[in-house]
């Protein structure tokens, strides 16, 4: 009975991985090569490019990001050492005589064309029929939400012992913002007669320009979904914990990234100004909010509303997690928010360097023990640090780039999800937001690893025997192959606090 009832299974699961398999082929648009792809964003982003620049100083960067709000430019990215602007190539000008020499004397080329880059990203190729597993065949290239939401569903069918669908709420637009709640569901069930289930919440595309971070997301899921019951230390942490994986936040913003703008960071509901539509979700919660001058404009990247929680999609998540609190189904005791890109592992808080987490060195340890598990499991440098505005600018006592408002923050104090980071995923700049999908899965293993170290981190310290992570039969909590060696990671943290 026993091997009639595994080979019924095997079955289904062929015939689900099978319908998956055909679900993406279905969706699939012709195929292109080049970059004869015609795609919309080709058109609105002609004649772009992204620079860096190189930033020996606070006043620099101050000077640059005044600068870049000013001709309302789109500042890609910013860190200790450089800011990553998108702009047209006609406005390099204008820009130099904006700013201090030196900045302009230091700048690179990080996309000489963004259109094309854009277009290279899109362009589809044959999809490998002969791999039939559902993460090499869902993880080859990006997913729009129609397919994400399908594939939902069908990893809810293939493991009801432990996957749950939800959806937590409705977009301005009335899409669902859909989840997968993982976890030992029998567990779950003990734990509820005896008070709130211990949850981690990981989060993806708040900003919807940023589709690594969606199919990490998901990459996570599939990954501790598929090897509960197989891996020793994932069985054990899906016992003690659930995990709620919401793929994507902004659902309305990340469609209209795949339907009109590749570049659209915003969500879509509208200001106060007709032509400029969408807040930024991660400035849209409700603790440390603030309207700066950058912010306060409408038509910004960074406009957070005129009053916290305006952005429907940060009001439902917020309210959701708040209920699930408040009924005592969950107990959130962390929040991993994914982003793009550069590489950096960030903890409270983003709105204020004043303010100091009351646990802030075991953040510390766990960030610094994240980049550790990355680098020494494929080299990849991530570093980490305080999400606060002086961990680009150390020594200045006035922030030039608000955060305030971030889920990060919201989490962490409003809800007591004490260990609570934002992570930057690939790269640090030459693809930007437009990584090649064979970057997928090497970035979502790196987002698998600094997992598990917070895994392993919170079930030793929940007083859980820690001999079980000891006798893993087919995993490890994380790579561990010159512990001894290198302690970059903390000495970075140190230097980092050192200059605040």
């Amino acid at each position: 009975m026993n091997k009639i009832s595994m080979l019924a299974r095997l079955l289904l699961l062929s015939l689900l991985l099978l319908s998956l398999l055909l679900l993406l082929l279905l969706q699939c648009p012709p195929i292109h090569h080049g970059l004869s792809w015609p795609w919309p964003s080709r058109l609105s982003h002609g004649g772009q490019v992204v620079l860096r620049f190189t930033t020996t100083s606070p006043a620099l960067q101050t000077a640059l990001l005044d600068a870049a709000a000013h001709l309302a430019l789109d500042v890609w990215a910013k860190t200790p050492h450089h800011i990553d602007v998108r702009l047209r190539k006609n406005q390099v000008e204008s820009l130099c005589h904006a700013v201090p020499h030196s900045l302009c004397a230091e700048y690179s080329v990080l996309i000489p064309d963004v259109a094309a880059a854009i277009a290279r990203s899109l362009a589809r190729t044959t999809l490998d029929t002969q791999i039939v597993t559902a993460d090499h065949v869902f993880f080859q290239d990006y997913q729009p939400i129609s397919v994400i939401d399908r594939w939902m569903r069908l990893v809810e069918a293939m493991f009801p012992s432990h996957v749950e669908y939800i959806s937590i709420a409705k977009s301005f637009e009335a899409r669902d913002i859909a989840a997968l709640r993982v976890g030992a569901i029998h567990a779950r069930q003990k734990d509820w007669s005896h008070g709130p289930r211990k949850t981690i919440l990981v989060t993806g595309s708040l900003h919807a320009r940023e589709w690594i971070a969606t199919t990490t997301v998901n990459y996570l899921a599939w990954s501790l979904m598929n090897s509960f019951g197989k891996e020793s230390f994932i069985t054990k942490l899906l016992q003690e914990f659930d995990f709620v994986f919401i793929p994507v936040v902004n659902p309305d913003g990340v469609d209209y990234s795949w339907k009109v703008d590749r570049l659209w960071r915003k969500s879509r509901q509208p200001t106060s100004l007709p032509f400029c539509r969408g807040f930024d979700l991660d400035h849209a919660f409700g603790y440390g909010w603030n309207s700066s001058h950058v912010q306060s404009d409408a038509c910004s990247e960074e406009y957070p509303g005129d009053k916290p929680f305006e952005a429907v999609e940060a009001m439902q998540l917020a309210a959701w997690a708040r209920n699930q609190s408040l009924s005592g189904q969950a107990a959130f005791i962390g929040l991993v928010d994914l982003h793009a890109y550069s590489q950096q592992i960030l903890f409270p808080f983003s709105y204020s360097c004043s303010a100091e987490p009351p646990n802030l060195e075991n953040l510390e340890e766990v960030a610094a023990g994240m980049a550790k598990a990355i680098r020494l499991s494929n080299g990849e440098i991530y570093s980490a640090s305080s999400a606060c505005p002086a961990a680009l600018a150390p020594v200045t006592e006035k922030p030039f780039a608000p955060g305030g408002g971030s889920a990060l923050d919201w989490f962490y104090h409003e809800l007591g999800a004490h260990f609570s980071y934002q992570i930057k995923l690939r790269d640090t700049g030459s693809y930007g937001f437009l990584l090649p999908r064979e970057q997928i899965v090497p970035t979502g293993q790196e987002a698998l690893d600094a997992i598990k170290y917070l895994g392993d981190f919170l079930l030793g310290n929940n007083g859980i025997e820690k001999a079980a992570r000891n006798n893993v039969a087919k995993t490890t909590p994380y790579s561990n192959k010159d512990g001894n060696r290198d302690q970059m990671a903390s000495q970075e943290l140190r230097r980092l606090r050192m200059r605040t």
